[in-house]
């Protein structure tokens, strides 16, 4: 089947735009994955109204990439924090890919605002695209794309 005529009502990557796309989405998670978890603490640090936060953290929940948990700090009432949930911790790599792109194509001359390296070794974390055999692929050019099981072939109008 040629590409033109597949439906992509189905395909996975306009999923997670449609999840991962609106405004604030991918900010709200860099911040959740750094430890900001409470609505407001969010709301500062973002600078996003209220209701915006609101909305998107709902959809995140809804959506199970994030989860709400009750805590409690001695002396103080029962409060709710943002927590990734398993699917959430699965977009650390794409968070850090658009960090390595905008570190190379859009920080200030100085350089980046802030340097990820893995605390093991100190070198800094990138992205790398690799297949399952775990040879690394430079580009998309060195990739095939085929329909997968989940093709379908496009209605004509």
């Amino acid at each position: 089947m040629d590409y033109l005529d597949q439906d992509t009502s189905n395909c996975s990557v306009g999923r997670a735009v449609d999840l991962l796309g609106q405004p604030w989405v991918l900010l709200i998670l860099r911040e959740v994955s750094r430890g900001i978890r409470r609505f407001s603490d969010l709301q500062n640090h973002l600078g996003v109204s209220r209701s915006v936060l609101s909305d998107r953290l709902g959809g995140l929940v809804e959506r199970g990439v994030l989860e709400l948990r009750d805590y409690q700090e001695p002396g103080t009432r029962r409060r709710s924090e943002y927590v990734l949930t398993p699917m959430g911790k699965d977009l650390y790599p794409l968070i850090t890919a658009l960090r390595n792109w905008g570190d190379k194509y859009l920080a200030d001359p100085e350089g980046p605002s802030m340097l990820a390296t893995h605390h093991a070794c100190g070198a800094p974390v990138r992205v790398a695209l690799m297949c399952e055999d775990g040879h690394v692929v430079a580009s998309g050019d060195e990739v095939d794309r085929r329909p997968g099981p989940g093709a379908r072939a496009r209605a004509r109008a």
